[in-house]
């Protein structure tokens, strides 16, 4: 009986072959768990920053509608403007300006001007203090330096001397908002609007619509100018921005 012998060609082969098979195999399984293993740690990865951010944000302190007097529904409706047209146009607005200027009651906008008017006022006290303060430590410190004024960043320089110069922008809520507050204080000043090209018209349409009153301007204690490369030259890039003229030059009052 004839046996076939061990080893065929063919079997010499596949035994040549099989040590090759078992790596390329091994190979396989290695880089599969490897991906698998890289697949789990960048799953764990976002995993891990999703829950950092929320806690992040669960850290940080939220407003409220009360620290505002608003109501909740007020607070709704802020929310949704600055998701809005104004939110685009007027991007950091503050919830009272927001609403105020989007409110069409009057009594509506005139309570909101007014918790406005309230929120400003301690703002401006509490900076006026703090500002004291630095003044007092410069002397106490530097006495022989002269200091640099930039007046506050949010109520006028109560000096006394000389007159305000406003300088603000078309489209610009902080702007009016800053020019309202001038006018209802009686304060002499002169505005000027930047980026008017020289348009005498566009300065008269910018003034009407502001209902700036024409005796005043007409008395002379309110102004309307063309801007001439001062607000470039002084207001240190601010808008809106409020220059008052003193011995030693134009000093920032406001912004």
């Amino acid at each position: 009986m004839n046996r076939s012998p061990c080893f065929t060609p063919q079997k010499a082969q596949l035994l040549k072959c099989l040590p090759y098979t078992v790596v390329t195999l091994v190979l396989v399984i290695c880089l599969g768990s490897a991906y698998a293993n890289l697949a789990s740690s960048v799953t764990d990865y976002s995993s891990a920053l999703e829950t950092l951010q929320e806690k992040s944000a669960q850290l940080q302190p939220r407003q409220n509608p009360q620290q505002w007097g608003l109501s909740d529904v007020e607070w709704q409706k802020y929310l949704q403007l600055q998701q809005g047209k104004r939110g685009v146009q007027s991007p950091g607005l503050d919830p009272l300006t927001m609403l105020g200027v989007e409110s069409e009651m009057p009594a509506e906008r005139r309570r909101l001007a007014e918790l406005w008017v309230k929120e400003e006022y301690q703002r401006t006290e509490k900076e006026l203090a703090f500002q004291r303060e630095v003044n007092a430590a410069w002397n106490r410190l530097y006495s022989g330096v002269l200091s640099v004024n930039r007046g506050s960043a949010a109520g006028i320089v109560p000096n006394g001397r000389g007159r305000l110069a406003l300088f603000v922008r078309d489209n610009c809520v902080r702007c009016d908002v800053r020019l309202a507050a001038l006018l209802t204080d009686k304060s002499a000043v002169d505005i000027y609007l930047v980026g008017s090209d020289g348009k005498d018209g566009s300065v008269r349409q910018w003034a009407v619509s502001r209902n700036i009153p024409v005796d005043r301007v007409k008395a002379g204690q309110v102004t309307l100018n063309h801007d001439r490369g001062l607000w470039r030259q002084y207001g240190q890039g601010q808008m809106p921005v409020v220059l008052q003229k003193g011995e030693n030059g134009w000093l920032i009052a406001a912004f």
